[in-house]
């Protein structure tokens, strides 16, 4: 289904004029209690299990998820992350560690990040910065930390931009000297987009409610919750674990963006998701649900309405 689905938005556009596959890539903590879950240990005070996610930011289609204990560091997804030549990575602080980044580079692929305020360099090269679009410095750099120099030989791009809005000053770090420094500023912007998903996910199909407390009732969860949200009855089956629970509400997440495509309807997919909850034992075409719509049923088309006058 994610196939099909990056496949139906390929062509879209994401608000920025590139060609490349662009991901946001991010992490999720799905808390839990500590006292009732103590084989989840996260901190000395919480438990929790993460979700990693990798998002095509043209549709916002999810293209790799994996769960984890709460404990993992995030920069160790880059460690089984199929890394795709000629793709842009936005990531933020937590996935910077100059060697991981460096087999991104060395495999022709993107990265955009922030900049740690204790990363050392020296300035090899300033390019024109326009400072009426918010950009302070558009420098080369190499850096010269005794472990990040052998880590990240080459130069890096060292952007530093102030928010207008906000009044902060951000500093970005990339390997991609081609595009403007304001479009490295605009993807790192467009990572705000796996976070909505997260939100999507995690509120509105509720992955982060359990029903029981022990690791095998975590892990045999069943998924009643998503029974009223247009996916049918799954609280008769078995899920297996907590991995494919949270897969079987990326997949409704999934269908409803195919449907969304294939239909070309406005809505957005939560009010989708409404609507189709409200709608799932409704016998009509499903443009028909949604208001303002002016679908005409084909003509022929069987209307399995009754004549009240047939007598």
């Amino acid at each position: 289904m994610i196939a099909q689905a990056r496949k139906l938005y390929a062509g879209d556009s994401f608000g920025i004029d590139l060609a490349n596959t662009t991901y946001a890539l991010d992490s999720t903590t799905i808390d839990l209690c500590l006292s009732l879950f103590p084989w989840a240990l996260f901190r000395t005070t919480k438990s929790a299990v993460k979700m990693h996610t990798l998002l095509d930011l043209r549709g916002n289609i999810p293209s790799f998820i994996h769960i984890s204990d709460g404990k993992l560091g995030d920069v160790n997804i880059l460690d089984v992350l199929v890394i795709e030549a000629g793709a842009i990575y936005v990531m933020d602080r937590g996935y910077l560690d100059f060697a991981r980044p460096y087999r991104m580079h060395q495999a022709q692929a993107f990265f955009v990040t922030r900049a740690k305020s204790n990363t050392q360099f020296r300035r090899v090269y300033s390019a024109k910065a326009d400072r009426g679009t918010g950009i302070i410095c558009d420098q080369t750099i190499a850096l010269t930390g005794t472990n990040s120099r052998k880590d990240y030989p080459t130069h890096l791009r060292r952007i530093r931009f102030k928010d207008a809005e906000t009044g902060k000053t951000l500093v970005f770090l990339t390997n991609n000297f081609a595009v403007s420094a304001v479009t490295i500023c605009a993807l790192y912007k467009a990572r705000w987009q796996v976070e909505l998903f997260f939100k999507w996910i995690k509120q509105h199909l509720r992955i982060k409610k359990f029903y029981g407390n022990s690791e095998n009732a975590v892990r045999s969860q069943r998924c009643g919750d998503l029974a009223q949200y247009g996916c049918g009855d799954l609280a008769q089956y078995g899920c297996g674990d907590l991995a494919q629970y949270v897969w079987i509400a990326v997949s409704v997440y999934v269908l409803v963006a195919i449907v969304k495509k294939r239909l070309s309807l406005d809505a957005s997919l939560y009010t989708l998701l409404q609507i189709l909850s409200v709608t799932l034992f409704e016998k009509m075409p499903l443009q028909q649900a949604f208001p303002g719509s002016e679908y005409i049923p084909p003509e022929g088309m069987p209307r399995n309405q009754l004549n009240l006058f047939a007598f």
